[in-house]
Formats: C-alpha cells, sequence, structure tokens
C-alpha cells in the first residue's frame, strides 16, 4: 500500500511528529509518531534519521524530506531550551536563508554541504516538472540591455592566446 504525505508537523506535549497523509483509495488518515528519549542535548538531524529509517514510519514518511524532520527536531529542542516558537521559528528561517553576497568559498566543508542542502531543497521546491499545469518544454526569454554590459578581466585573457 502507499502512502502520500499531506501534511506535516510537530507536537510539543507529548513530543510527536504529527503526519496528514493520503491512501490509495483517497483517504485522508493521520499518523503520530511519539519522540521518545530526546532531551536538549540531543542531535536533531540524527534524531531525524532515525525516525526515518524507522521500520515503522519509513513508509509513511518516503514524501517527508530529511531536512524537514532536522526542522522539527529543532523547533523541538528549542523548545526543551525554553524558547518561545516565534524566536525559535525566526531562528530557523535566519539560518536556513541563504546570502546572495556571501562567499562560499570561505566555508568548512560542514557549513558548505549545509547551504547546499538548502539550495538543493528551493530548488526541488521551486522546479517546474512535466507534470505541472504550467510546464513549458522550451522558453526563450530575452533579457532587456538597459546599459552597459560590463566586460571581465579574464575575458581579455583568452584573446591573447592563454
Amino acid at each position: 500500500m502507499s502512502y502520500k504525505a499531506k501534511k506535516c508537523g510537530v507536537r510539543f506535549e507529548p513530543p510527536a511528529i504529527i503526519l496528514v497523509y493520503e491512501q490509495e483509495e483517497g483517504k485522508h488518515r493521520q499518523r503520530i509518531m511519539p519522540i521518545r528519549n530526546f532531551s536538549k542535548f540531543s542531535d536533531c538531524s540524527r534524531a531525524a534519521e532515525q525516525l526515518k529509517n524507522n521500520p515503522r514510519h519509513r513508509q509513511y514518511l518516503e514524501g517527508v524530506s530529511l531536512e524537514q524532520l532536522v526542522r522539527f527536531y529543532r523547533l523541538l529542542k528549542a523548545h526543551l531550551n525554553g524558547e518561545s516558537l516565534d524566536v525559535s521559528l525566526n531562528t530557523i528561517r535566519r539560518e536556513e536563508t541563504i546570502d546572495p553576497d556571501e562567499d562560499l568559498n570561505k566555508l568548512d566543508d560542514r557549513e558548505l554541504a549545509k547551504r547546499k542542502s538548502i539550495m538543493n531543497e528551493l530548488f526541488e521546491k521551486n522546479r517546474k516538472k512535466k507534470d505541472d499545469p504550467d510546464f513549458e518544454y522550451n522558453v526563450e526569454v530575452d533579457f532587456p540591455q538597459d546599459g552597459v554590459v560590463e566586460s571581465c578581466g579574464w575575458d581579455d585573457e583568452l584573446e591573447d592566446g592563454f
């Protein structure tokens, strides 16, 4: 039997991940997955992986990304640390926003992997698939030239034979 995730959320008291899913027959069901042995010192990504790979919940969580589960665990961890929901949501949003002016070459491997994961998730969310109603196969766009086109120094080097 296949399950299609519709909504997913976190409950703080008692801690649980709540999933609303659709079965093959079109019926909507709710699954409550209790969170046990999680404290304010726990690793959120590890806990999310364990939940996603749990044989009891694996088939239900196929449509839920690991990043979303990590976010839920981070919210729960912030709640256990005494933070309000608004503060923890703003913190997570700020950490998951990519600054276009940031030099990614200066980041360590862990931070770079985190930024790439955020970019991949954003790409998948915005990607148009063949099944989408507004999908167009061959899109041509003419970008306006409102000013002088800037040239780069490395363009000139190619003309010199390098």
